[in-house]
């Protein structure tokens, strides 16, 4: 009966020896073919890594972040000896002695997949894994499971040990896009990784091995059973004490799941795209724009521009801005309460007159991430509130004039362009300062033409209005009429140059750093004059005077000094504030997307409450 059994069982063997023999030709060859594609070296590049972005308001605190995937990574002096300890037992206890992959694990792994016709049993090292995470795909083939060997070995001579366990533990998967040991202490806990306690270092730690199954989030359990797994795993290898392990088992484990910080988005989207600017203009991307002879050239460069501007985000940077974050939240409160009516927008700017930084940003009622900003994209015709800029201070810089100085404000043609002033009113001879009050356009054209239409758009070049171009070069520019217009931080950040006749270009971002804290852009440039002295002082007057006595009466004036200049486009489509305080300059524009006249809300003056509400210190 024993031999029958004996002679019975052999011949259930030859089928399944056969079995093993075709695995391992067809493994063999397979191996010989993908060998020779391969070639003798392989290259191994760095995979695109998303690192996130964050910024930080005028006090150091994070208010934005943007990033898919949450990464920090760390060099491998600040992992926990004891977290490093903990993989390398559990994962590849002979990694500091073999060169990549493990032979007699293989073995074991393809007898078994060999028989199942499966490749559930593994047998990769810690190098097999950085190479899977890095560089290749997770499919469970033969033909990768053989290019993964190729590559392990390659990785081996490309780079020393504690490199390759660098990579490891910043590049594993957490579960819930997070990536890395750090990110995973930050995320799950809040706390960078060396605040942590084993038994904490532990709980995430089970986490890779499977990051759906032990998703702590959704199966906590799951988690914490692994865990103590892994805590035993240590103490039989005499890595902690028995007494260790049982004690980090009995620690109770609080999550504390890092928020993803996303406030004040109306100034983060503003802040990106100066970002671009900042990059363009450091790297010489705006110089190459500006001098480039074709549209297609511009455009090369634009492109290149972007690009670059991606591959520096990537890279995870934090961005220091001027935000003040009481002053963004009593701004996007007050004026979306204002804003009432139906499709009624506005879009505004705020800039501190000190630092000449942008302190907050409006970009439109129920704005949300990634909407259209209306503080600096609606651009829109300025009406009045243009002629400080282009009429009033290019007049008083030619020559000795004054408030007091008689001008025309009689009706005047100039070929077929003949300029009507508010309600169609007729005046003769008047001051600057009555001109000025009462925003009179035939005054205005009448000393457009004594200053020269060059003269006076040479004076606000040095502003770099993007959308204003030669074509705008006729009179009706006096009155705001261009054939695109401005925003409301263009006109912002031009009538901050009224302070004290200087002008720098207000910015939000004061610095752009690396992960590790290294500066890498900063906004270089000095004041320029744009006005003497007196044509600045003359200008903040006469903007008194219309706060006081003309079209800006009902602007509070709760300061040492508040001035202000109004602007109307045709049919009250458009209504604009432009002005300062003590402390702050501000324009505000205030109308439609699809321009529509809102002549009931000028009556109701809601430009000047807006206004108001811009000037207030929290």
């Amino acid at each position: 009966m024993k031999k029958f059994t004996s002679f019975l069982l052999i011949l259930l063997m030859i089928p399944l020896l056969f079995v093993i023999q075709k695995a391992v030709a067809n493994e063999w060859s397979e191996a010989q073919v993908l060998k020779e594609s391969i070639g003798e070296t392989i290259e191994l590049t760095e995979p695109p890594i998303s690192i996130p972005i964050s910024m930080t308001d005028r006090n150091g605190k994070v208010f934005a972040e943007e990033y898919v995937e949450w990464r920090q990574p760390l060099p491998l002096e600040s992992i926990p000896v004891f977290l490093q300890q903990l993989f390398l037992v559990s994962e590849d206890q002979g990694f500091f002695e073999h060169k990549g992959y493990d032979v007699a694990a293989i073995a074991r792994a393809f007898a078994v997949n060999a028989v199942s016709d499966d490749m559930s049993q593994g047998a990769s090292t810690i190098t097999q894994q950085v190479v899977r995470m890095r560089f290749l795909t997770t499919e469970k083939t033969y033909e990768r499971k053989f290019k993964e060997l190729l590559y392990a070995a390659e990785l081996e001579k490309q780079s020393t040990k504690d490199d390759i366990l660098e990579m490891y533990f910043n590049e594993m998967f957490f579960g819930n896009q997070v990536y890395g040991i750090g990110a995973a202490a930050t995320y799950y806990f809040n706390r960078p990784l060396d605040e942590l306690s084993p038994a904490e270092m532990a709980f995430i730690a089970a986490i890779p091995n499977n990051p759906s199954k032990y998703n702590p989030l959704r199966h906590f359990d799951n988690t914490k059973k692994r865990q103590e797994l892994l805590l035993s795993v240590l103490s039989v290898n005499e890595v902690i004490t028995e007494e260790e392990a049982e004690m980090w088992k009995q620690e109770d484990i609080k999550l504390n799941v890092k928020l993803k910080a996303n406030e004040y988005n109306m100034y983060s989207s503003y802040v990106l795209a100066e970002l671009e600017d900042l990059i363009g203009h450091s790297e010489g991307f705006s110089a190459s724009i500006e001098s480039a002879a074709t549209p297609s050239e511009i455009q090369t460069h634009v492109e290149a521009l972007k690009k670059r501007t991606a591959e520096v985000i990537a890279g995870g940077i934090q961005i220091e801005t001027a935000l003040d974050p009481a002053k963004q939240k009593h701004d996007e409160t007050s004026l979306s309460s204002l804003l009432q009516m139906k499709d009624l927008q506005a879009g505004a700017a705020v800039i501190d007159n000190a630092t000449k930084e942008i302190v907050s940003i409006y970009g439109g009622k129920g704005f949300r991430k990634g909407d259209f900003n209306r503080a600096y994209q609606a651009v829109r015709q300025p009406g009045s509130a243009m002629k400080p800029l282009l009429v009033y201070a290019p007049y008083l810089e030619s020559g000795p004039y004054k408030e007091s100085t008689p001008i025309d404000s009689s009706n005047i043609c100039i070929g077929s362009y003949c300029p009507t002033n508010i309600g169609g009113y007729t005046y003769g001879k008047t001051t600057v300062k009555e001109a000025f009050r009462h925003s009179h356009n035939t005054a205005a054209v009448r000393l457009l033409r004594k200053v020269g239409i060059e003269e006076a758009f040479n004076h606000v070049k040095i502003f770099r209005f993007k959308n204003i171009t030669e074509e705008d070069f006729t009179y009706p520019a006096a009155l705001g009429g261009f054939h695109k217009g401005v925003t409301p931080l263009e006109l912002a950040s031009a009538y901050s140059s009224f302070v004290d006749g200087m002008y720098t270009a207000p910015h939000a971002i004061r610095a752009v750093k690396d992960r590790n804290g290294n500066t890498l852009y900063v906004w270089k440039g000095e004041p320029v004059r744009a006005w003497s002295p007196s044509t600045a002082s003359t200008i903040r007057n006469l903007m008194e005077d219309v706060v006081l006595n003309g079209t800006g009466k009902g602007i509070h004036y709760t300061t040492t000094y508040t001035g202000a200049k109004t602007g109307t486009t045709d049919h009250y489509k458009d209504l604009w504030v432009a002005g300062m305080n003590d402390r702050y300059t501000t324009a505000v524009w205030i109308g439609q997307d699809k321009p529509a006249s809102i002549q009931r809300l000028s009556s109701q003056k809601i430009h000047l409450r807006a206004f108001n509400e811009l000037l207030y210190n929290p």
